[in-house]
């Protein structure tokens, strides 16, 4: 069976759905979008997700064509059309096609596309054992200039420190802030655990705002757990006990080596695996 794309109102096939080369989504990157998780054909935190895509929305002067219900609505039915259970959520707002120029007022409107599909970002064998991740020379946008907490569409800052760590042989990378501060990696949010302790960089150190992230902060505090948003340098994670990674396709996963060295004992840490089995619980039961 063909997935269904949805766009502007309409279901389309997969093979057939297109948009115009006019986007302004595609000439310049002007866009917002999310990815959401569904478990079980319940849709994980949509009312957070969406929130985030309208705040996004109205940083960049982008008026989304639909109401917050109605798109809840279009992504339960396209997951519904695909027959998706446990899957993955694309939501794509563009400026829609206009002209050559950088005018987005020639934008005739707003394009509001749902993916609904598969996704395994890492291999299982990742997640029992941990990642090995390395820190690129490629460095965060600069807050001043386009604030890193808009999921826009141009993600060519990611995608050039995501290469980076490829070719250091690693599947994710960390960046730092034009600080020189611990920020995030090219897709996740990164998280330390020291003497017992959660620590996680803050939201103005030039990170995106994991819906995944604020999950896993609320599950360690529910069970007690010291938890602080604090500033944090590439020595921070050198001589953490533990550390992890949170995202929307990720989940949570272990984090064993950062650029080439061991982090605690080199094996996923316990409160590591305690906070993976309290996300599990929280997800899919």
């Amino acid at each position: 069976m063909s997935l269904k794309v949805y766009i502007d109102g309409k279901l389309h096939a997969k093979e057939d759905a297109k948009i115009s080369v006019y986007d302004h989504g595609l000439l310049y990157g002007d866009g917002v979008f999310e990815g959401i998780r569904s478990y079980g054909g319940k849709v994980f935190r949509m009312s957070a997700h969406l929130d985030r895509l309208w705040e996004s929305a109205k940083a960049i002067w982008l008026a989304i064509p639909m109401s917050k219900a109605d798109v809840a609505r279009a992504i339960e039915e396209t997951l519904a059309a695909n027959s998706i259970e446990d899957g993955y959520i694309r939501v794509v707002v563009t400026r829609g096609p206009g002209s050559l120029g950088l005018d987005p007022n020639l934008c005739s409107k707003p394009q509001v596309i749902i993916i609904t599909d598969y996704i395994a970002l890492y291999p299982e064998e990742h997640y029992r054992n941990g990642l090995e991740i390395v820190t690129v020379s490629t460095m965060r946008n600069h807050p001043a200039a386009l604030s890193p907490r808009i999921k826009s569409l141009n993600y060519l800052n990611n995608i050039l420190a995501k290469i980076e760590g490829m070719q250091a042989g690693c599947v994710e990378a960390l960046m730092l802030n034009h600080k020189g501060e611990v920020a995030e990696c090219t897709g996740d949010n990164i998280f330390l655990v020291r003497r017992g302790e959660l620590l996680t960089p803050p939201t103005n150190a030039g990170i995106l705002e994991g819906i995944t992230r604020d999950a896993v902060i609320e599950l360690a505090r529910a069970a007690g757990m010291a938890v602080e948003e604090v500033a944090l340098t590439k020595h921070d994670v050198y001589v953490a006990d533990e550390c992890f990674l949170t995202g929307t396709a990720a989940e949570v996963i272990p984090v064993v080596k950062v650029d080439s060295r061991i982090i605690g004992d080199g094996k996923p840490g316990t409160i590591t695996r305690d906070l993976i089995e309290r996300f599990h619980k929280l997800t899919r039961e």
